[in-house]
């Protein structure tokens, strides 16, 4: 699957003009939300069935080089484990073909009223399919 690209904005610097950490943070949501747009799967589509996936937790986060304003990010998605209640996304950073950050993050499934669900054999097994294709596609 086509890796996702971002542009490094003015405002995402600090004084020293280097990127703020914070911001590869919400990089790795927008890459998230991107590549699952490809795989057929829109946040939205989620949300409407009822089920929402928060981040949980974060790990294995890496600063390995900066970014400054103008440098294109390419990121790279991979799926690390999921099951019918937890997901593990890897994320891995790069400028000029060089990773500068790596990291995880962990999702659990929730209905709108905060509970913890399973997704449904529909959507699992939607979910499956796709990303073992995707598998055998690289």
């Amino acid at each position: 699957m086509e890796n996702y690209y971002h542009n490094v904005q003015y405002y995402e610097t600090d004084k020293m003009g280097v990127t703020h950490h914070s911001n590869y943070i919400r990089w790795m949501e927008e890459a998230r939300i991107d590549f699952f747009k490809k795989l057929g799967f829109d946040y939205l589509d989620f949300e409407k069935q009822g089920v929402f996936s928060p981040v949980i937790g974060l790990n294995n986060i890496k600063y390995k080089k900066p970014s400054t304003v103008g440098d294109i990010i390419e990121i790279e998605v991979t799926i690390k484990s999921y099951n019918r209640l937890v997901l593990g996304i890897h994320y891995v950073m790069k400028k000029d073909g060089v990773s500068i950050f790596e990291g995880d993050s962990e999702h659990c499934f929730i209905k709108e009223d905060g509970k913890l669900v399973r997704l449904g054999d529909d959507m699992f097994s939607r979910l499956h399919e796709k990303l073992k294709e995707l598998t055998n596609k690289e």
